[in-house]
């Protein structure tokens, strides 16, 4: 399996802080992997780092051998690399669709003129955006709320928005930070579903979870981190065993 996605080294430090140390690891293409740890281990700051939203100190990230590091956000996106974030950020105001659209929007050609002289072109261009937007509302179980404004949906409905918003943009890798926060437990098991769904689309998924039992569930691979350092990687079970990952999430009892 060829690796999609190579982190190596990498290091961000704010101020005196150092919040990710040294961090390496691969991402197989075509796999689920989770990156895990306590509050505060750096999960979302290398995220960060892989999208763009902050600039690595040291080391390299690269995606299909691209460099990621001093790329803007777009530009990356545009590359096939999508993702959601902890706290909803949604377009409040406007539908499913809508929402949908603007992910979407990525990857339309059509420039500012075009659509404001409606040409044949362009309207095609917006028709076939609206088909693959309602596509995604369809594939995250969304299809009967397209119209629906994103603040009247439910709280698991809205995380699936998301979801739908970030497969509109193409992706070959999507990044989920914490999918499953503040979900009951029927829609966490749809989550699990989904996400298994997003992989038979030949989309890699690498995702931030608390959740243990999904992660477990989920994950073919997972990296642990603690204190900003890598502490375990492997499979489930390796990692679950693994005594520096007891120690960091139950602690050790002292003599």
């Amino acid at each position: 399996m060829s690796t999609i996605l190579e982190v190596r080294n990498a290091t961000k430090h704010f101020g005196g802080l150092t919040a990710v140390s040294d961090v390496s690891f691969d991402v197989p293409e075509g796999s689920i992997v989770g990156l895990i740890g306590p509050n505060g281990a750096g999960k979302t700051t290398t995220f960060n780092l892989i999208t763009g939203n902050y600039k690595a100190d040291l080391g390299t990230i690269r995606f299909q051998g691209k460099e990621l590091v001093g790329m803007r956000t777009h530009k990356i996106v545009q590359l096939g690399i999508a993702r959601t974030f902890q706290n909803i950020r949604l377009f409040q105001q406007l539908t499913a669709v809508e929402n949908v659209l603007a992910g979407r929007h990525c990857r339309t050609k059509g420039g500012l003129l075009g659509a404001m002289l409606r040409t044949p072109g362009a309207r095609r261009e917006e028709e076939a955006a609206v088909e693959r937007a309602i596509s995604e509302l369809a594939f995250v179980n969304l299809g009967d709320r397209s119209l629906e404004l994103a603040k009247n949906l439910a709280y698991g409905q809205q995380r699936r928005l998301e979801i739908a918003r970030a497969l509109a943009t193409d992706p070959k890798l999507v990044i989920l930070d914490e999918p499953a926060g503040g979900m009951n437990e029927q829609e966490t098991d749809d989550l699990v579903e989904l996400i298994w769904k997003i992989q038979e689309r030949g989309v890699t998924v690498l995702l931030i979870e608390h959740d243990m039992s999904l992660v477990m569930r989920v994950c073919e691979q997972i990296v642990v981190l603690e204190y900003g350092e890598r502490i375990a990687a492997g499979s489930p079970s390796e990692v679950q065993n693994d005594p520096k990952v007891i120690e960091a999430y139950l602690g050790t009892e002292e003599v």
